[in-house]
């Protein structure tokens, strides 16, 4: 196998660029009630907010920026439980190539629907029995299509990076900034980002409870692979860390932690309740670490939170999050 090549905070600033005017310039949210209820100072990196309602936009729009003549022609190929899905079927439309994306049968129908939507041709699974990975390898093969996977590409890790990167540029550097972590990259592209403009800064990641790989790895100093997780997170449903963000997240976090569904659910209600916003329970998971005392010694600091989205069928939010 070839060596790796890492992406660094040089493609960051190289995806900001391409992306200014392009994906949005997510919020900074505050509340004084959240900082009372956490113990600091809280900043909430909007991302729920961003195009399709997630941070994937901005990876998947990077990634489909550096295709080739025949590459557009070929067309993309993705897998996704939902938010990389519709970010590359966005992403694709407005490059002029076609998409087509594997997706779980359990995967949220708005999720499914969207993608659809911005034009993708949308091919099912059955994610406890099935590789998505060797179903996506065999179809690019046999439609000469480019695989742009959830995660592991240095262009998506850039991309992602860039959420960080804003940040930081909005609110100044910070003492902790806490993401979720699903396969890593999120959180690979916020260590770049970091690492380049708040090197004090404490960087925690953040798994559902009953999907710890990314912990178990960063302990063992292996990428550890799992059983698909059971839990409310789908987006962070993911089996292992990728060959690219787990070497970036074993240099780079300070630490990776796990939330609950309860908890993840008990963050989602505060948010509605406090600032009015729509987060799904994957886009929750920083917020649920911090609140349960998950990440550490966050006392008085100043700590950044990425929500990471808010795709979520309304009346599954309402079964979720109930009355106050």
């Amino acid at each position: 196998m070839p060596p790796v090549t890492l992406p660094t905070y040089a493609d960051v600033e190289q995806a900001a660029g391409f992306l200014e005017g392009r994906a949005h310039r997510t919020p900074v949210l505050r509340s004084r009630r959240l900082d009372e209820r956490a113990g600091c100072e809280i900043h909430l990196k909007a991302e729920h907010l961003q195009r399709v309602g997630a941070f994937k936009f901005r990876g998947a729009l990077n990634a489909l920026s550096a295709f080739d003549a025949d590459q557009r022609r070929g067309g993309v190929l993705a897998y996704s439980s939902g938010n990389h899905a519709q970010a590359i079927a966005l992403a694709a439309r407005e490059t002029g190539t076609r998409a087509v994306i594997v997706m779980p049968h359990d995967a949220p129908a708005l999720k499914v629907a969207a993608t659809q939507g911005y034009g993708a041709e949308v091919v099912r699974y059955d994610r406890y029995t099935q590789d998505r990975e060797e179903i996506a390898s065999s179809l690019a093969a046999e439609r000469g299509m480019t695989v742009i996977p959830p995660y592991d590409h240095p262009h998506v890790i850039a991309g992602q990076g860039t959420a960080a990167r804003e940040l930081l540029a909005d609110v100044g550097p910070l003492d902790v900034l806490v993401t979720p972590l699903g396969g890593g990259g999120l959180l690979a592209g916020s260590i770049l980002s970091a690492g380049a403009l708040a090197p004090h800064c404490r960087l925690y990641g953040v798994e559902p409870a009953a999907g710890d790989d990314g912990q178990q790895s960063l302990r063992q100093g292996r990428i550890v692979t799992i059983e698909t997780p059971r839990t409310l997170a789908d987006g962070a449903q993911t089996t292992h860390l990728g060959q690219l963000t787990f070497p970036i997240i074993a240099d780079g976090v300070t630490d990776i932690v796990t939330a609950t569904d309860e908890e993840l659910v008990g963050s989602m209600q505060l948010l509605a309740a406090t600032l009015k916003q729509v987060v799904e329970p994957t886009g929750a998971l920083a917020l649920a670490a911090v609140l349960s005392g998950a990440v550490p010694d966050t006392a008085g600091l100043r700590v950044g939170v990425v929500l990471s989205g808010g795709n979520i069928d309304l009346a599954r939010f309402a079964e979720l999050v109930g009355a106050p």
